[in-house]
């Protein structure tokens, strides 16, 4: 694409001055002396027509030499960076691979410990929200893995809508414990038919990522809201804390990547649309 850009870019360069050949020309001469020949000191006879078929070749053979050369330096230029692209997709493949085993692993002693546990034993909730956290780490680990092999963010089809309010609820029960540290509530305002264009896993990595950010600068004992708006043809999720507000960053790269602020305030108020 690159080389496709710096090629256009000489073309139009050279069409340029072909132009103005031509604009030069045709203002210099009358139209009856377009095709009178212009005696030259070493007896060459020459027209405005053959100068400006001359100008035309030229122009042609400098665009292919032009998109020649922007091929050849493009591909020198970009093999590092494929290089790189490719060893960090390696590294995420590799790394995806090593966690699943001990994930699977996991969950099936977290299986084995679940089924010989008594129905009345006070450890069995706990048990499944282990197993339903496992399974969370499962997917995102997959997700990761087909990323890194080109096949795909996802695993669904992203012409199928799936479930929203699901995804938020397990990602607010997730982050119950951690705020319950801090004598943080959450409260959850959602419809029960809200759907999305987007993987479960996707959208509760999305919940997880701004109620961590929330529980992290509200202030003990208070409340953070999450809530699910529905419109038309959108599907909104709002994460509302009491923090001070967002300090020490410009508000336009607040969700920029890795992004923070020299204080310890990052947002107030995050919101992901799905």
């Amino acid at each position: 694409m690159v080389g496709v850009r710096i090629t256009v870019m000489s073309t139009a360069v050279v069409l340029v001055v072909i132009l103005a050949v031509f604009v030069f020309i045709l203002s210099e001469i009358t139209p009856s002396e377009l095709f009178e020949p212009v005696p030259d000191p070493d007896n060459l006879d020459i027209n405005a027509i053959t100068l400006l078929k001359a100008a035309v070749v030229l122009g042609v053979v400098l665009i292919a030499l032009a998109g020649l050369l922007s091929w050849l330096v493009t591909r020198r230029a970009v093999r590092p960076l494929g290089e790189a692209l490719r060893i960090q997709r390696s590294f995420v493949a590799d790394a995806s691979h090593e966690l699943r085993t001990p994930l699977t692993v996991l969950d099936a002693r977290l299986q084995i410990l679940q089924r010989k546990l008594p129905a009345d034993d006070p450890s069995a909730d706990l048990v499944i929200e282990l197993r339903r956290d496992t399974h969370s780490l499962i997917q995102i680990v997959n997700d990761l893995l087909e990323s890194a092999e080109a096949v795909g963010s996802s695993g669904v089809d992203a012409r199928v809508p799936t479930g929203l309010t699901p995804a938020v609820e397990l990602a607010v029960e997730s982050m119950k414990l951690i705020g319950a540290e801090r004598s943080i509530a959450i409260e959850l305002i959602a419809p029960v038919d809200a759907s999305m264009y987007l993987s479960a896993t996707s959208a509760h990595r999305c919940d997880v990522a701004l109620l961590d950010n929330a529980l992290r600068f509200s202030p003990e004992d208070s409340i953070v809201q999450v809530i699910v708006d529905v419109g038309k043809s959108t599907a909104t999720v709002t994460v509302r804390d009491h923090g001070p507000g967002i300090r020490g960053i410009d508000p336009a790269r607040i969700f920029d990547r890795f992004a923070h602020s020299g204080a310890a305030i990052n947002f107030t108020i995050s919101r992901a649309t799905a």
